[in-house]
């Protein structure tokens, strides 16, 4: 059968530059490398808590 836990498509769209160093280590965290690239995140009480720390750097998509 296939997975049916809900998933969460994040792209990270805004540099770290200039914000707090705790935020640039959440990013790195989450798993991304490179400004523009997208992750395939599982929808969770931990990822969405990390998510609200930048919020203003990433774009979120909820995926079914």
């Amino acid at each position: 059968m296939a997975n049916k836990e809900k998933m969460l498509k994040v792209t990270w769209v805004k540099s770290c530059i200039g914000y707090n160093k705790k935020q640039a280590l959440i990013i790195e965290a989450l798993g991304f490398k490179k400004l523009g690239q997208t992750r395939m995140l599982p929808d969770n009480a931990s990822i969405k808590g990390s998510l609200h720390h930048v919020a203003h750097l990433v774009k979120v998509e909820e995926v079914k």
